[in-house]
């Protein structure tokens, strides 16, 4: 898929994660709509997440927003994040709390298109989507 020229902000998952460069949502015909969307689409870890439930029954959008953030989840979330993907959850969340989701978004825009070919790179896999090409080629 290409870069959307603006990001849908409903794409920011309650973790801190933008979906639109999640893998799911990036190569497949039917994409996933994001955490905010109904469960058509997602893969199973993501419809069976504690995370997305606990925020919906705290009525809440964001793990951010709740008194007890960060909680094990999300620490734990957050190391594998580090570990595998050299991105922070937690970053995106801080990011968004203080500069709005509108800049976030904008940024992320920015720092997922391809050079190639205009086509979303993957978090997940550093590859772009249409061209295959791996980030920084």
């Amino acid at each position: 898929m290409k870069m959307p020229q603006r990001m849908d902000p409903r794409m920011f998952a309650p973790c801190g994660m933008n979906c639109t460069v999640c893998y799911k949502h990036c190569y497949h015909k039917k994409p996933c709509l994001g955490c905010l969307y109904s469960d058509e689409g997602k893969p199973e870890h993501c419809r069976a997440c504690k995370i997305k439930d606990c925020v919906r029954e705290k009525g809440l959008s964001y793990c951010y927003q709740c008194a007890e953030y960060p909680c094990q989840r999300i620490k734990n979330l957050e190391k594998s994040y580090h570990k595998r993907y050299h991105a922070s959850l937690m970053q995106n969340s801080r990011t968004v709390e203080t500069e709005g989701l509108e800049a976030f978004m904008q940024s992320q825009r920015q720092a997922f298109t391809c050079p190639k070919c205009g086509g979303v790179i993957s978090l997940h896999d550093d590859e772009c989507s249409e061209c295959q090409e791996p980030k920084g080629k």
